[in-house]
């Protein structure tokens, strides 16, 4: 079978012009990157990632802006259809990389690899992974996936953006989180994701309490999840 390439798109907002682009591009598939949107906006604004028309002083404005583009981009999404689009959550990819990933790569017709697991071993490789210096991102996609980003957000969220949180992005509660929540565990990670972020975080003293908690309570579930199959 001939092998074409794939061209790749990852601005996310690109997923709020969906119906029109799957008319232009009728080969074009769809990856629907969801987010907690208190985690998002959290990156944003203490990374400083500019965002149009966004106030990076304010969590309120952040959280309902995103919260009406994904709004967008989900509606967007299941209008395409599944065959199309193809809703991808952050918590899951984080915590159960291969499934997560082997369903993306099955969506999309490519071929299962598992360099993929490991995408920080080709970063600036011939054949692998080419990053530009001025990209937000790249002192994150250098790292191998880790739970570091998942729930850096607790603990900062003003508490009366938190009290009206399912007001101020209801989109929260229809991806099924807990809108009310200051403390989330997503779930327990495979063991390659905690061998990564002990990696990651190794002889970090600055590490959050709550992070460290939630590794060590994960890394013992896990070794007797593993010890018992």
């Amino acid at each position: 079978m001939e092998s074409w390439p794939v061209l790749c798109n990852k601005d996310p907002f690109t997923l709020k012009s969906s119906v029109y682009l799957s008319r232009l591009f009728p080969n074009s598939k769809f990856l629907l990157m969801v987010r907690d949107g208190r985690a998002s906006v959290h990156s944003m604004i203490t990374r400083k990632v500019t965002v149009a028309n966004f106030n990076l002083s304010s969590y309120c404005d952040c959280l309902n802006k995103g919260n009406k583009a994904i709004e967008v981009m989900y509606a967007q999404c299941m209008e395409v259809g599944k065959d199309k689009c193809l809703p991808v959550y952050y918590k899951q990819l984080v915590l159960h990389p291969r499934r997560s990933l082997k369903l993306i790569l099955d969506f999309l017709g490519i071929t299962w690899s598992d360099a993929i697991l490991h995408h920080e071993d080709l970063i600036g490789k011939p054949g692998g992974v080419s990053l530009f210096k001025i990209e937000r991102s790249t002192d994150q996609v250098i790292k191998p996936m880790n739970l570091e980003a998942l729930s850096k957000w607790t603990g900062h969220i003003p508490g009366d953006v938190l009290r009206d949180m399912a007001q101020i992005a209801p989109m929260l509660a229809q991806l099924i989180y807990d809108s009310y929540a200051n403390l989330t565990n997503y779930g327990r990670p495979d063991s390659i994701v905690i061998n990564n972020t002990h990696r990651v975080l190794k002889g970090d003293d600055k590490t959050p309490a709550n992070l460290k908690g939630y590794l060590q309570v994960n890394q013992n579930s896990t070794s007797s999840h593993l010890g018992s199959s």
